[in-house]
């Protein structure tokens, strides 16, 4: 594992075990996490959009979460009981599958999308991924607080004459974007695996919000050795592995 060959690929699906889990507690905070599905085959489907016409995968990829990021939150007095991520997840879903079916050159990467390619990342993406991993915690450390208020006591906005609509974008465009990253190198189901379950687990377990997100992290980093060192050793893929093994784990402790 600590080769030259692994420890790229180690270290960048490390940055993401520790900032994924924290940003599925806000998720879950909010009820809004089967946005995390929807994000990440939005971005999968951009990313097949740009290699049509193209453009860099990545580039693709965060900009059609991007958008989808911001298009939700307009639309979410309009579309409401989840009907915008449920709509997002289709609509990713099926630009994604059918430009596969219909580009030979898209077929490889979206099956590398949604099974997960870490073994191939690189320093690029490792640096892509850090970057966007700290940017991540900083803007959740910047809008905790207000989105913990939003939620627990949304007239308080209303009796200081704030809108709250700005940490409701800033949040839903931070999600969006670190989906996407999270996405072209896991795969959709791994980080999905890695967003809900260790916050569900620690939403069940855990005595106060600080406390939760503590074992939210914990459980997604153990997680995530214990399952590449498996799919190592076992000469797996690592998405299906991860997620098997939080499945294991939540029913276990759950």
């Amino acid at each position: 594992m600590w080769s030259e060959l692994f420890l790229v690929p180690f270290l960048t699906g490390l940055a993401l075990a520790v900032v994924l889990p924290l940003l599925g507690c806000y998720l879950r905070l909010r009820d809004e996490w089967l946005a995390a599905l929807a994000y990440a085959h939005v971005a999968a489907g951009g990313a097949l959009m740009a290699l049509v016409a193209g453009l860099p995968p990545t580039l693709g990829g965060l900009s059609a979460a991007a958008l989808a990021g911001a298009g939700r939150h307009f639309a979410a007095h309009r579309l409401a009981g989840g009907a915008s991520q449920a709509l997002l997840l289709l609509g990713g879903w099926s630009v994604a599958v059918l430009l596969a079916a219909n580009q030979p050159l898209a077929e490889r990467l979206a099956q590398a999308l949604f099974d997960g390619q870490l073994y191939f990342a690189d320093s690029g993406r490792l640096a892509w991924v850090v970057t966007g991993s700290v940017v991540a915690v900083a803007g959740l450390r910047w809008l905790s607080r207000r989105l913990l208020l939003a939620r627990l006591y949304p007239d308080l906005f209303r009796l200081r004459g704030l809108a709250p609509w700005p940490v409701r974008l800033g949040f839903d465009l931070l999600a969006a974007l670190l989906l996407a990253l999270a996405t072209m190198s896991l795969g959709v189901m791994a980080t999905f695996a890695l967003l809900f379950v260790p916050p569900w687990l620690a939403f069940r377990r855990g005595r106060g919000w600080r406390q939760a997100l503590g074992w939210a992290v914990i459980g997604g980093v153990v997680a995530y050795g214990a399952a590449f060192a498996l799919a190592l050793h076992f000469d797996q893929p690592f998405g299906p592995v991860l997620a098997l093994l939080l499945v294991l784990v939540g029913l276990l402790i759950a």
